[in-house]
Formats: structure tokens, sequence, C-alpha cells
């Protein structure tokens, strides 16, 4: 697996984190930045993992960025790509290299407030739960077919670093081990979406995936998924 940053890295080093913790059979080949200056590679550097920064800086527009990186990740030869915190809209030739390889985390429950700001518009339009979602990539920003998602409650004292914060842990629960459903094999992405029927690899017996994650004050209110 190869992991795509561009600041502080927290949901890459959840993800290593917990995977290390389990034992699982994943190897990391690559943490990449876009960024040089990404706090989050000294934390990949600390967990022993290679590194490599992408500078798009360097590039004359976002396609010859894209190639760029997409060679970095070819000579890594990942299975799955985990997009975290990596603040680029790629380019349709990107998510058609890596089809079916490539995961986001966005900090809403999608298919509501794609893009950015998303606390402050959700808590502008006075919702009672907010979350996390993990979904495939595909050119249509953040609207590719959702793998799994977590789930929280707004407080009325909620502004949007608070609800940020508070949701953070989730999304750390959340992406390792829906990262984990696809490299076990349990999670395929078929034409018609994801599908949870396939034989799950060895060494990852005790993986358990859920598709959706409930903040423990809305465990008896919603159906689990």
């Amino acid at each position: 697996m190869a992991i795509l940053i561009s600041g502080r890295g927290s949901n890459m080093a959840a993800v290593v984190d917990w995977l290390h913790e389990r034992r699982l059979p994943v190897e990391l080949v690559l943490v990449a930045s876009n960024r040089p200056e990404a706090e989050g590679l000294a934390l990949a550097r600390a967990r022993g993992l290679p590194t490599q920064v992408v500078d798009h800086a360097g590039y004359p527009d976002r396609l010859a960025f894209d190639q760029a990186m997409a060679q970095t990740l070819n000579d890594a030869q990942p299975d799955l790509i985990l997009m975290a915190g990596y603040m680029r809209i790629v380019t349709p030739w990107f998510c058609e290299t890596f089809t079916g390889r490539l995961l986001n985390i966005h900090p809403s429950l999608l298919p509501a407030y794609s893009g950015l700001r998303t606390h402050a518009r959700a808590l502008a339009d006075g919702v009672r739960v907010h979350g996390a979602t993990v979904h495939a990539v595909t050119a249509d920003l953040d609207q590719g077919p959702i793998l799994a998602q977590a789930v929280i409650p707004v407080y009325p004292q909620d502004d949007a670093q608070g609800l940020a914060d508070r949701l953070l842990p989730l999304e750390h629960a959340l992406y390792p081990q829906a990262a984990a459903a696809v490299l076990s094999g349990l999670a395929r992405l078929t034409p018609q979406g994801w599908q949870f029927d396939g034989p799950m690899a060895p060494g990852f017996e005790t993986l358990r995936f859920s598709q959706r994650l409930l903040h423990r004050e809305l465990a008896g209110d919603l159906v689990h998924g």
C-alpha cells in the first residue's frame, strides 16, 4: 500500500499504526507528498517508511504533475493507494490510471458537503449528525462509490474546529479498517459499487470490518450498516 499526504499526516500515521498493532500482512511501500514541508513525512520516516516528495510547484500543469506522481507510485507497485489529507484535485487521467486502487477519506457524510469547509457548512445548515466517508476516487470530485462512513452527533455548542477535532478519532478508526477490507479481498469494487463477498486472504482472519462506525451516543439510535 502507498499513502499520499500533503500536511500533518495524522490519518496516514493512524493507518500505519493500526495495521502494525494488528500485525496484518500489509507492506507500506511508500508515503509520498506533493509538499516538501509536509509534517507527515517526518512521521513516516520515524516509522521506518520510505518517503518521496513530488513537488507540484515544479510542474507546468495538473496533468504533468499527476503523471510524475503516477510514475513514482508505479515504481513502488502498490496494490492500493490511500489519499490521506492529500490536498490535490486529481485529473481524470490519474483516476483512470489507478481505477479500483485509489481511496480517499473525506470529512463529511457524502454525498453531502463535497469539497472544502465541510464542518462549517454542515453547522450552517443545522445538521444533527456529521461524519466522514471513505470512498473510491473517481473523476467526479468526492462522488465515488462509498466504502464506509463514520457518524458523530452535532451539539449546539459546536464550532467548526471543535467538530473537526471530535470527528478525527473516528476518521482514524474508519480509514485503516476500510483499507484493510480492500487489501484482504473482502471488499471488491465492481461496476455496481462495492461488494463485500470476497474471500479473505490469509493473515486477515482477525479483521472486523464495519461499513458504518457510530459515535457511542448514536449507537442505539441508528441502524448499523
